[in-house]
């Protein structure tokens, strides 16, 4: 069956530990996802990220975030809170991705109005299964709030799609 090739995704991760960078990273290659990826080492970054402020003034609109909880500065459970709570903001799915495995982690997570909880390590394989089947969900199905040029991120990524294998 041929795929279709998009454009890519626009992915923040924030994460402050390296080899969890590398490994999410290498997952998304292996999973010949089309994305960028995006990494912010705190909930302090990543909200400048997100607003387009200081160096970031020309960071592109996330498609998707991927977030630690337990982070420098500002956590995880607190950055969910004003990613969800932002307009701006809210539309965007939010990946927990974390070494917590604890149950008051993962209720408090989805209350805050998260759209996944993924603990790590994770096993490589079934990770790449969730990378596929995010990447088949995001272009068939998702579309988000428009933006003050008129596009949303998933409406110029499928009306920029061209033939090809992923």
């Amino acid at each position: 069956m041929e795929q279709v090739n998009y454009t890519p995704i626009e992915i923040l991760l924030i994460e402050d530990n390296e080899d969890d960078v590398l490994l999410t990273t290498h997952a998304f290659k292996k999973g010949k996802v089309s994305n960028n990826i995006h990494v912010a080492p705190d909930g302090v970054e990543a909200l400048a990220f997100l607003k387009r402020e200081g160096k970031y003034a020309a960071a592109p609109r996330s498609d998707i975030i991927l977030l630690d909880l337990n982070l420098p500065r500002m956590n995880g459970h607190e950055l969910l809170k004003v990613i969800k709570s932002d307009p701006l903001f809210a539309a965007i799915p939010v990946i927990i991705l974390t070494t917590s495995k604890a149950d008051e982690d993962v209720l408090k997570a989805y209350k805050n109005h998260s759209n996944c909880f993924i603990s790590k390590p994770v096993i490589m394989e079934d990770f790449e299964k969730v990378i596929r089947m995010l990447e088949n969900f995001w272009f068939m199905i998702v579309r988000l709030p428009q933006e003050k040029d008129g596009k949303s991120s998933a409406e110029a990524g499928s009306s920029q799609q061209k033939s090809g294998d992923l």
